[in-house]
């Protein structure tokens, strides 16, 4: 029976974290509820458990791809690299940008990343690597600080950069 009372206290302390609401009313007084403000009211903000994690993906990911943003360098005519490559990427659960070499502009400015348009290539930051190679790979996704493995449930990343 006091398991069931401390299981029920735990449901409902998960419940009460909910939003709250802060907002000025119009005697210009501060009011933090949990309930929405009525239609009068100003200056309203939202906080809590809503505004964490909106977009799936935990702090450290978040943190690493704000700071080190990743993109993989890919061609038409590139299949069976290009593809582990994007495997390794969506398996250790980084968010990237696939960017497609389709113009001669597009290869001249990979030229002037890396010295040569050589595909697969990746960039983590500021830095860029030739070629797939998932230890080099690995190396450069552990020191911007992106996790080894993805998140349980977590979706494939990338897709063509326009």
């Amino acid at each position: 029976m006091r398991y069931l009372l401390i299981l029920c206290l735990t449901l409902v302390s998960t419940l009460a974290s909910g939003e709250t609401y802060r907002w000025v009313d119009p005697q210009g007084r501060t009011v933090i509820s949990d309930t929405p403000p009525p239609g009068r009211a100003h200056s309203v903000s939202k906080t809590g458990a809503s505004k964490e994690n909106t977009d799936g993906q935990p702090y450290a990911v978040r943190r690493a791809a704000e700071n080190y943003p990743v993109t993989l360098y890919t061609s038409a005519n590139c299949i069976s690299e290009c593809k582990q490559a994007r495997d390794f990427l969506n398996e250790r659960g980084v968010p990237f940008s696939e960017k497609m070499l389709q113009t001669q502009e597009d290869i001249d400015d990979l030229k002037k990343l890396l010295g040569e348009a050589s595909v697969p290539s990746l960039k983590v930051g500021k830095q860029p690597f030739r070629g797939y190679e998932p230890t080099a790979y690995g190396n450069l996704l552990d020191l911007a600080g992106y996790p080894k493995t993805a998140p349980y449930g977590s979706k494939p990343s990338g897709g063509l950069a326009q």
